[in-house]
């Protein structure tokens, strides 16, 4: 009788992760959006990064460290962080929103549930991996449709790859960090350090009056970056990382919307169609 009475319950906490996710995305998709059209990508990364540097500061000085089981995962998720926010940087200099955003975020699922199955022996049922490649499909539809340069498509992987590589490897050393917050922070203060020390040496000072100019923008572009990421971290604990990630991409969606309707990009009708494909996954997923 117990166990029956656990069952609503743990399906509501399924779903409302999955919905929390779902809510990140459109931060996520905002944020990327006012990278696309500041005029320095560089110096509102570095503010995005500050705000997350911040934050790991204040909070691992809370809750204290994660696990140092964990350490080594957390070192090789922020290096792949360093290589994602690099690319993203430079793709789009050459690449519209429509085209790179899309297509790098719609490749990242089919990477990580591939990787989570076959290296952290996750089981995937059936409806799951239909769902995950619902989302995938349509968002590769919608970046198809971009009509995007050679240069950018490369960009596009090469960060797909990426973002496979750093939620892979920061969702299983959460799970060994036993305490989420501490790896969060320290995760986020890894990745400030780097892109705030490469932009140092790359620019010296002279980034800083450039810095102040747009700090407003960049503590609200921060502030959805970091809580967005704390939310996939908290939900990989408690479910499989490949249909969580999958529902994060879905950031794509939003991207192209924003896309669309504020930046006035064309081909409305047809990503309507992959956006269906897509909103099936995120259905196939929340029911299970």
């Amino acid at each position: 009788m117990q166990d029956n009475n656990q069952r609503p319950v743990a399906l509501m906490n399924q779903n409302l992760l999955f919905g929390l996710v779902l809510l990140s995305a459109v931060g996520h998709a905002s944020w990327n959006a006012l990278l696309k059209t500041t005029s320095d990508r560089l110096v509102l990364m570095v503010a995005i990064r500050i705000v997350g540097l911040l934050y790991g500061a204040i909070v691992l000085w809370a809750v204290g460290a994660p696990s140092i089981g964990s350490l080594s995962w957390m070192i090789a998720a922020a290096v792949a962080m360093w290589i994602y926010q690099a690319l993203l940087v430079q793709a789009y200099h050459i690449g519209d929103l429509s085209f790179v955003y899309p297509l790098s975020r719609g490749l990242a699922p089919v990477l990580l549930t591939a990787i989570a199955f076959f290296l952290l022996n996750e089981t995937i049922s059936v409806l799951q991996l239909l769902g995950v490649i619902s989302i995938s499909l349509g968002i590769v539809t919608l970046a198809l449709l971009g009509r995007g340069s050679s240069g950018a498509l490369v960009y596009a992987m090469l960060i797909g790859a990426s973002i496979a590589a750093y939620s892979f490897l920061s969702g299983a050393g959460v799970r060994l960090s036993e305490n989420v917050l501490g790896f969060s922070a320290a995760l986020e203060i890894a990745s400030g350090v780097g892109i705030l020390g490469y932009t140092t040496v790359a620019r010296g000072r002279s980034f800083v009056p450039s810095l102040l100019a747009i700090w407003p923008t960049g503590i609200g572009a921060g502030i959805l970056s970091s809580v967005g990421y704390l939310t996939f971290l908290v939900a990989a604990v408690h479910l499989p990382i490949g249909p969580v990630s999958a529902v994060r991409e879905c950031s794509a969606l939003f991207g192209v919307l924003i896309g669309i309707f504020i930046m006035n990009e064309p081909f409305g009708l047809a990503r309507a169609f992959a956006a269906v494909l897509m909103t099936l996954g995120i259905m196939v997923l929340a029911v299970l």
